[in-house]
């Protein structure tokens, strides 16, 4: 007797298109009936599950967000420098009184400041945007895919987003990561929409978010671009003359967008703006083609920590095609990315001979060209490069999941896509063992779970004709919970580990990254250092006493929300360890200095009269200080210390106007490996040899209005 296997509801045939909009019977109804009510033709489940999804991705973004302090301290003290100067604000400095940027343009740091100016500044109304930009990233790749697909493929792509443990990192994090995602599956779901009728205003709109993603974090933002153009040249339903006319206007559309701000800072003259932080002349287009550019793919940036290449691929870890998957990459987001590989190619085979316009295969060739170039590009750079880069990674790998997920449990009923997809659940049940055995005494009985459950999944997939439809959502069931485990519990981990610092990472401690409880990728402590050679204590000279400690600081908890990012590292920055090296050790790179009172009160002392209560090196050891103290501290070098900013004539004739009041010795600066500028360097001896000196809670300060006698 044969057996009728029907598709289980979870992973249904996909619906008929809707209706022309002149036909269509929702026209009459609201867009916000429509969101909240659903579509007509719609299951009555699948509403209130994207509801559900959204709600518990929000709770998953907010709960104790304000357990992290200020975060990324460095973003934090520019974010509070632009809710009390406009200028601050449009040029993204990292001080109030504008005499340097940061490394980075400033789009994220706008939403940041604009969040402080209307709620105060705190750790909330600072994080919070990031935790609403991770909802509202997930909302747009559920519309994504299920515009040409089931809503359970939807709900499954923005699950997996959802539930990547660097997604739940970057997004109750203060690093432009975050806005860039938002933009960029924003700039996705235009190119669906673009790409249903040849539409050129949903064109534009694509290469427009793009190009403000690029105001975000520069060129990483345009990695996307080979994907949306060449799904629009080979798959939108009009003449080939047509499409590249329009594609050549998404181009201007994406210079426009990406390149304003640029021009407004070219034209300016450099005394009527601040230093270009991470440049090495003062110019935005160094910082753009260079440090934040192609440097780093070659390697070669001047002003960096580490670049210039180094024994089995860059300064910051080896490099090639495995990257993604090793100890201190792969825990991060590559949890399903076999799966996003091999459903990629399925798709794409299933689709061979369909025609142009194919939406599934057009689908492929959208997601799967953003996730291999930027994949591909972050596994060969040399240069700078840091694991919560690959939440970049989290939306391709998400609509890969669900589109090819959905597609090949609908056509299990041919040989090919039945074997795929019980390929697909076996390699993401074995790697996902592969992860959970990295830490072995964490949540021991996870790992065998997962392995039992998705290698029984695949096997019931294979024999995916024999089975009933109630088998079928077992399967269903089984597959979910050997795929998603472990990333929600990594993610449940992050949850609950307040992070700060420059350099975070999601998850338990592996003995690598800056994680929690992991110190530099040479090792747990942070004993190795970065990668490369640089230790604690300075390029090339021998560690402070105490910079063994340094991994403590990177993750260590604060004390609580709003308390200063310094709570995060005790020890950063205090004990004033000599010009150029940060007391804490590598601590002082990761996170902010931690004023005492005392200090702080110290340094208050006629801030009216002052336009820089003090200069520090290195803009984490001055973000720590001015956050604290809510006034201007110049960080002089920038991040690295490194920048020519300000040099010493400038810095010698701003105290001669008597705009500077303190010297915070410490800090973290000089050449180095990188090539950046020694003026760091020069400052401190001009410093320690001209003024006097004086310990406070700690910390050794010039008073510059003390010359020392004679």
């Amino acid at each position: 007797m044969s057996t009728t296997v029907l598709p289980p509801p979870v992973l249904g045939d996909r619906r008929p298109s809707p209706p022309p909009a002149s036909s269509d019977p929702q026209a009459g109804r609201s867009a916000l009936t429509r969101f909240v009510v659903g579509r007509e033709e719609e299951a009555r489940w699948v509403r209130p599950a994207l509801l559900g999804l959204l709600a518990a991705t929000a709770v998953l973004y907010l709960w104790g967000l304000g357990a992290s302090g200020w975060a990324n301290s460095f973003y934090s003290a520019a974010a509070q420098a632009g809710t009390k100067s406009w200028k601050a604000f449009f040029f993204g400095a990292s001080d109030a009184a504008a005499s340097i940027t940061v490394d980075k343009p400033p789009a994220s740091l706008w939403i940041m400041a604009l969040s402080a100016r209307v709620f105060g500044l705190s750790s909330w109304s600072i994080l919070v945007p990031q935790a609403l930009e991770g909802v509202a990233a997930v909302g747009f790749l559920y519309a994504s895919v299920r515009r040409w697909f089931t809503p359970a493929a939807g709900l499954l792509a923005g699950a997996v987003l959802a539930l990547t443990p660097i997604s739940v990192l970057m997004f109750r994090f203060n690093n432009p990561d975050a806005l860039l995602v938002l933009l960029l599956t924003a700039g996705a779901y235009a190119m669906v929409r673009a790409l249903e009728a040849a539409s050129t205003r949903w064109l534009l709109l694509a290469f427009t978010l793009v190009g403000f993603g690029f105001l975000t974090k520069m060129l990483q933002a345009l990695l996307v671009v080979p994907a949306f153009g060449l799904v629009y040249l080979i798959a939108a339903p009009t003449p080939l003359r047509r499409r590249l006319g329009q594609l050549i206007g998404a181009g201007v559309a994406l210079a426009v967008s990406a390149g304003w701000w640029v021009a407004i800072v070219e034209m300016i003259p450099a005394s009527a703006r601040p230093y270009i932080g991470g440049s090495q002349d003062n110019s935005l287009l160094n910082l753009i083609f260079g440090y934040n550019g192609l440097g780093r793919v070659t390697g070669n940036e001047a002003g960096s920590v580490g670049g210039g290449g180094g024994q089995g691929g860059g300064r910051w870890g080896p490099t090639g095609w495995t990257r993604m998957f090793n100890a201190e990459f792969g825990g991060q987001a590559s949890w399903l990315l076999p799966a996003a590989l091999i459903l990629l190619v399925s798709l794409l085979v299933l689709t061979w001979r369909a025609k142009r316009t194919d939406r599934t295969r057009a689908a492929a060739v959208l997601w799967g060209g953003w996730l291999l170039v930027t994949a591909a590009v972050f596994s060969l750079s040399q240069g700078i490069i840091h694991p919560y880069y690959t939440v970049a990674l989290a939306p391709a790998i998400g609509a890969l999941v669900g589109i090819g997920g959905a597609v090949l449990w609908r056509r299990r009923h041919e040989v090919v896509a039945r074997t795929a997809l019980a390929v697909a659940i076996a390699a993401t049940a074995g790697w996902a063992a592969v992860l959970l055995g990295r830490t072995p005494s964490w949540v021991p009985w996870l790992r065998p779970l997962v392995l039992v459950l998705g290698l029984g999944a695949a096997i019931a997939v294979a024999l995916g004709p024999i089975l009933t439809a109630r088998a079928g959502r077992y399967i269903v069931g089984a597959a979910l919970v050997a795929a998603l485990a472990g990333p929600a519990a990594y993610s449940l981990s992050t949850v609950r580990t307040a992070h700060a610092g420059a350099l975070p990472t999601a998850g338990p401690a592996t003995g690598r990254g800056f994680g929690p409880g992991g110190g530099g990728p040479g090792g747990p402590g942070g004993q190795g250092g970065f990668p490369g050679g640089f230790r604690a204590g300075g390029f090339g000279g021998p560690p402070p006493a105490g910079a063994g400690q340094a991994g403590a600081g990177a993750g260590a908890t604060p004390a609580g929300a709003g308390a200063g990012a310094a709570q995060a590292g005790a020890g950063a920055g205090q004990a004033g360890a000599g010009a150029g090296r940060p007391a804490g050790g590598i601590g002082a790179l990761l996170n902010a200095s931690t004023p005492s009172s005392e200090l702080v009160q110290t340094l208050l002392q006629g801030r009216d009269h002052y336009t820089w209560v003090a200069a520090t090196i290195g803009a984490n050891q001055a973000s720590g200080y001015q956050l604290a103290t809510d006034a201007s501290v110049m960080p002089i070098g920038g991040f690295n210390g490194s920048d020519p900013s300000p040099t010493l004539a400038q810095l010698q004739q701003l105290v001669a106007d008597g705009r500077i009041h303190y010297f915070i010795s410490g800090g973290f600066g000089g050449g180095g490996p990188g090539g950046g500028s020694g003026t760091a360097s020069e400052i401190s001896s001009w410093v320690e040899s001209s003024f006097t000196s004086m310990t406070v809670g700690g910390v050794t300060l010039y008073d510059l209005t003390a010359p020392v006698s004679g």
